[in-house]
């Protein structure tokens, strides 16, 4: 029974090796083919494929990840005696990437407590609101200072219901008063500023005389 079972086996491996060889192949027996020739007449211009090192494809990442959207930045309102020279800043500048149009920027009101005669005087009416739990800032108006803005808004209504809240809060002094005035003037918008055009932006700042771009709104 032993030497039957061996010999059955020895059978068996024998077949699988023939089989595995493709020696039985002639009576329809055979492994699949694993290889596929036909792909070869498939691939176009396989001559152009190259391999690309690694730190090439380093700096080929690190430049797809620098490069940023495109995006629109404003400044405004300009008067007349800015645009002339920004005129002149933005001739060399691609057509359509820029355009000036009409803009009014409202005034704004603010809360306001000052003028104090000292920085001590200040800093003594800062402590009294901080036990009040009222915030404050510094005014954007320099001619308001020294004084303080309890908060900003664009009516002179809005201002005067917030100021009336203050006083239930036990600020008494506060009063209502412009910060701004109304501007009139040109809105320079630049829609599109890609990475082409940002190092451009410094040739316009000095005729911008301090308007900061900012945001598209």
């Amino acid at each position: 029974m032993l030497r039957l079972f061996v010999l059955l086996l020895l059978l068996a491996n024998a077949a699988f090796f023939s089989w595995s060889q493709g020696l039985l192949g002639a009576w329809g027996f055979a492994p699949v083919q694993q290889s596929e020739p036909q792909r070869l007449t498939q691939q176009i211009r396989p001559e152009a494929v190259r391999i690309i090192p690694s730190d090439e494809v380093r700096r080929v990442d690190v430049a797809g990840a620098a490069a940023r959207p495109a995006e629109c930045l404003q400044a405004g309102p300009l008067d007349d005696a800015q645009l002339a020279p920004l005129r002149t800043a933005l001739a060399s500048w691609p057509n359509g990437t820029w355009v000036l149009e009409p803009t009014v920027e409202p005034a704004r009101w603010i809360v306001y407590m000052g003028r104090y005669p000292s920085t001590e005087a200040l800093n003594k009416k800062k402590a009294e609101l901080r036990y009040l739990g009222v915030s404050f800032q510094t005014p954007l108006n320099p001619a308001l200072e020294l004084g303080l803005s309890l908060g900003g808004f664009k009516s002179e209504e809005e201002a005067g219901e917030f100021r009336d809240g203050l006083v239930q809060r036990g600020v008494r002094t506060a009063r209502v008063v412009v910060e701004r005035a109304e501007l009139r003037g040109q809105l320079l918008k630049l829609a599109a500023v890609d990475d082409t055009l940002r190092p451009r932006i410094e040739e316009l700042r000095p005729a911008l005389a301090g308007r900061a771009l900012r945001a598209c709104r």
